[in-house]
């Protein structure tokens, strides 16, 4: 090789060279990467996935702005959750003895809290029924051979830019329960209060929150019911599935997790729905300001039960009742190999049902260590009321402890004691069944409750939902 030499002349302006091509280079990258796009297209604006992965809803309880009492709220509540109980518990056993393979499976239908959602392009507000206890989301939709008074328009699909029937080849139509293919995907979604909906499933932008907390959500698989008969939805223009199942609204997240947080049932106050990334347990802690540390996150392994792969079943260990560990029975909540028995815990449910022979148990125990006399009359619906006393300062509530796995959720008094000065008299607040077992939500008031579906597990952090 021969060697080359330049003067400092040459070498001056070889520099200035290199320095105008690596300007010009990083203009060029500035102006390819930096440049804000100009097209308006909605394929374009699709493609852009928002900063935020999460939203946030207000639920409000179906008796909310009722002139009721505390007591008569869990009264109506244990009505609407007999038939619900009812229901669950048919379901199983249906599934046991191969019923499942009947024109549509049922599912339990109705739920006791509202969510506020608005529909298409441009968005279509109506009201609807939040249920963790199935998976379809659905609404009516015009033309209605049969719809049910909604307070709302029943949403035309022909008026929004970005509905989007789905094919009967699309993986939401696959895993319906029961569907034809007519033009389309048809889906028949049977509740067990022998309501129904009917129609076509097919794609929609969701519009969920309000104000600043408003966030849009393209390509919701949802069912736009032409069909909808029965009572058991009269309170909304719908239904929110939240399930375990691939055709709710959290499996479709692109982050499966949510939790809620329920205020007291004769709160003045709305609940909170939090979905996706909003729903973490470590952003819920550091959105309350609390350290770790200082806030107890209690945490518990979510079973499946194959025969109802919807239902959030948890692993109860057992029960304690001030200091005193209930004598229950290792197998009394286990999830048997035919799909009955286990507890699930359900918002749809207002009081919390145990297994006979455990409540009995805690029935007993409760009884012995409250110092009221007890009031049979049986008037409430409730199983264990006790007289009580002019001055309720004196009155002194046992505690009481569910022993999950990995979890022990100690209750607060007023999650499982219900009082009225009115009528004289205070009661617990759980009920026997006599197949599977269920925590209700007058349980969970004052708990974020966090379901992450892609871990598996469920969370209990104590938290004043009303201040949220």
């Amino acid at each position: 090789f021969s060697r080359v030499s330049f003067t400092n002349l040459e070498l001056c302006k070889m520099g200035f060279y290199v320095l105008k091509v690596t300007v010009l280079s990083l203009a060029i990258v500035l102006y390819f990467f930096a440049k804000p796009t100009c097209s308006t297209s909605r394929k374009a604006l699709d493609l852009v996935k928002p900063a935020r992965t999460g939203f946030r809803v207000a639920l409000k309880h179906v008796d909310h702005g009722s002139n009721l009492t505390k007591l008569e709220r869990v009264q109506r509540g244990i009505r609407r959750g007999s038939y619900r109980l009812q229901r669950l518990n048919a379901m199983v056993l249906d599934s046991r003895e191969g019923s499942f393979e009947v024109e549509a499976k049922v599912h339990p239908g109705n739920g006791e809290f509202l969510m506020n959602v608005a529909i298409g392009t441009p968005p279509n507000p109506y009201s609807a029924i939040m249920d963790t206890g199935s998976d379809l989301i659905w609404t009516q939709c015009q033309p209605c051979q049969e719809c049910f008074d909604q307070s709302t328009p029943i949403f035309n699909p022909q008026n929004s830019s970005t509905f989007s029937p789905l094919a009967c080849s699309s993986q939401l139509c696959q895993v319906l329960p029961t569907s034809t293919c007519d033009s389309g995907c048809q889906y028949l979604y049977t509740y067990g209060d022998y309501s129904s909906t009917q129609g076509v499933l097919a794609t929609e932008t969701f519009t969920f929150g309000a104000g600043s907390d408003k966030v849009s959500v393209p390509n919701v698989g949802f069912g736009c019911g032409e069909d909808n008969e029965g009572d058991g939805f009269i309170q909304g223009a719908g239904l929110v599935g939240l399930g375990r199942g691939p055709l709710s609204l959290v499996s479709q997240l692109d982050e499966p997790k949510f939790s809620y947080c329920l205020t007291s049932i004769d709160g003045s106050k709305s609940s909170t729905l939090l979905m996706g990334s909003l729903a973490s347990s470590n952003s819920l802690v550091s959105s309350n300001n609390l350290d770790k540390s200082t806030k107890t996150i209690m945490t518990t392994p979510l079973l499946k039960n194959p025969s109802q792969p919807s239902f959030y079943y948890l692993h109860l260990e057992g029960i304690s009742v001030g200091p005193t560990r209930l004598p229950i029975k290792e197998d009394t909540f286990a999830l048997n190999d035919d799909g009955s028995g286990g507890l699930i815990i359900d918002s749809g449910t207002t009081i919390t049902y145990l297994e006979q022979s455990a409540f009995g148990l805690l029935k007993q125990e409760f009884a012995s260590q409250m110092k009221l006399p007890l009031d049979k009359s049986r008037s409430t619906g409730l199983d264990l009321c006790f007289k009580m006393p002019k001055d309720t300062s004196s009155i002194e509530v046992p505690k009481l402890v569910f022993h999950f796995k990995g979890a022990d959720l100690e209750l607060p008094s007023e999650n499982y004691m219900i009082g009225d000065p009115n009528v004289g008299i205070v009661c617990l607040a759980m009920g026997a069944s006599s197949g599977m077992s269920i925590l209700g939500n007058v349980q969970q008031q004052n708990l974020m409750v966090v379901h992450d579906l892609a871990k598996e597990t469920l969370s209990f952090i104590p938290t004043q939902c009303d201040g949220l």
